[in-house]
């Protein structure tokens, strides 16, 4: 992938990776478990609120270290092509993943929805509406980066074990 690509694709990938920070941060600073939970709910919500918690927790720390190397790398003042590439890689692979295959399995992707217009997130458990909003609008900005970074899915990891292999 040319310099230039893979500059631009940091900067945007960077930008919605702020967005999505800026949804997720509030929500896990705002929403305690038992605020969640609400005084009629059961087994069954406290244990999906806490799986969801503990999943967009690590979602906003994966998503947090990789926005601050990309922060890193657009702030030298020759953009390094490589290093981009291996954070580009990090971001498909920690933050796209931990957002589609979450943990704890609160919700998960119906790909059947996926062009019909509707939403394609599908919840274990019906969460109250602020929770199924963060998870609902931060979908669409992790769709964007799974279309964006889908090359570093596996075809950048097959490219650089040709290069060694040369």
């Amino acid at each position: 992938m040319p310099s230039t690509n893979v500059k631009a694709l940091t900067e945007t990938t960077r930008e919605k990776l702020k967005g999505a920070i800026a949804q997720v941060e509030p929500f896990l600073n705002n929403y305690a478990l038992s605020q969640l939970t609400g005084e009629d709910g059961g087994e069954g919500a406290e244990l999906f609120y806490k799986g969801l918690l503990s999943d967009l927790r690590h979602l906003l720390v994966y998503s947090e270290v990789t926005n601050e190397k990309l922060g890193v790398l657009l702030r030298r003042p020759n953009f390094d092509t490589d290093s981009g590439e291996r954070v580009l890689y990090e971001v498909y692979h920690h933050c796209v993943n931990a957002f589609f295959y979450p943990k704890n399995e609160c919700y998960s992707e119906d790909g059947r929805y996926a062009y019909t217009g509707q939403d394609a997130i599908r919840f274990r458990y019906k969460p109250i509406r602020e929770a199924r909003n963060v998870v609902l609008s931060i979908s669409k900005i992790y769709e964007e980066l799974r279309d964006d970074l889908s090359y570093y899915e596996s075809d950048y990891m097959t490219q650089r074990r040709m290069q060694g292999q040369k």
